[in-house]
């Protein structure tokens, strides 16, 4: 397989050392594996000083030091998708950008993404990332660290205290953390906007259920009794459940990163960067800075999921006040 000149200059690659296959498998692109051998070089030096006299200052120093430069060759692999038309574009913009934001808080939990653009041959688009070893479930390579020691919902719960990043001087929240992402993201191959805002019921009632249903809308024709239940849903049901002025006494939440697209199948088990050790990770995403419940509405309407995770998991992250209202506000993030 030929690899695009504009992935090849987006990873610095040389193109005589570095080769394509096909690898994996995604419902909405084509994947590969990118194998490319890098020249890496470290010097050392190697001080041999002959110096019998304690009494010897500093001009008169025998020592003589050589450095030495140790050359190898080093196996490098990355992950490559690669798709065609402008929602494989958004896809990927939104892809990159949600890896990266949940790689910034736990490192462990996801590869970081290395690069997204247009394909120089072509009218495709691509995204690159770190390469996710998955083969190697349940080994390790016997190099790099120990590995964060951390389970799966020790990670989502370390994601999710973490406060979501202050947008850039000159967006909305002037200084302050705000609900929604820097760019569109996808869900599946749904675009969802992430325009943002200082209230989450606000964002959650107008960038994902009305959202939604004005691209079912378009896709599917208009349905007037469907119109009339989310929108009573955004108007009465959103507000009482997860209100501003309602959750945790009147002071709201804190905008976090979530993944956005979390069930079990974008979660598993492998090596990042193809070195260290096993670690439980998710890929896939479809971020944005939310309420942590959020992440929980997906999550339980698929499964996979247990009593044990979710119990690990509130040990680190506790449910939202009121408590009473827990359950009714998951059921209100299925929708």
């Amino acid at each position: 397989m030929k690899i695009d000149p504009a992935i090849l200059r987006a990873l610095s690659l040389d193109p005589a050392k570095t080769t394509l296959k096909a690898h994996g498998g995604s419902g909405f692109t084509s994947t590969a594996k990118i194998t490319t051998t890098v020249f890496s070089s470290s010097s050392s030096s190697n001080n041999n000083n002959n110096n019998n006299n304690n009494n010897n200052n500093n001009n008169n120093n025998n020592g003589t030091t050589t450095n030495e430069t140790n050359e190898t060759n080093e196996t490098k692999h990355y992950f490559l998708k690669t798709g065609r038309g402008p929602a494989a574009h958004v896809m990927f913009v939104g892809e990159h950008a949600s890896l990266n934001a949940i790689h910034a808080a736990v490192p462990s939990l996801c590869p970081a993404s290395l690069a997204e653009g247009l394909l120089e041959e072509g009218e495709g688009t691509f995204l690159v990332t770190v390469f996710l070893d998955m083969s190697s479930s349940g080994r390790s390579t016997g190099r790099g660290d120990e590995g964060s020691g951390m389970s799966l919902a020790q990670k989502l719960g370390k994601l999710h205290s973490t406060p979501a990043p202050v947008p850039p001087e000159g967006h909305e929240g002037n200084g302050k953390r705000v609900f929604g992402f820097p760019v569109p993201t996808c869900c599946g191959d749904t675009e969802q906007p992430n325009e943002y805002s200082e209230s989450w019921a606000d964002f959650y009632g107008q960038k994902r259920l009305l959202a939604v249903l004005g691209k079912s809308e378009r896709n599917n024709g208009f349905d007037e009794g469907l119109r009339g239940l989310v929108e009573r849903t955004v108007r009465e049901t959103v507000p009482r459940l997860i209100g501003d002025g309602h959750l945790n006494g009147g002071d709201g939440v804190v905008p976090v990163v979530v993944h956005g697209d979390l069930w079990s199948g974008n979660r598993g088990k492998g090596v990042i960067g193809g070195v260290g050790v096993v670690e439980d990770v998710v890929f896939d995403p479809s971020s944005c800075y939310a309420h942590s419940e959020y992440e929980l509405g997906i999550m339980q309407m698929f499964g996979g999921f247990g009593g044990a995770f979710m119990k690990e998991y509130h040990r680190i992250v506790p449910k939202t006040e009121p408590v009473g209202e827990y359950e009714d506000r998951i059921k209100l993030y299925e929708l």
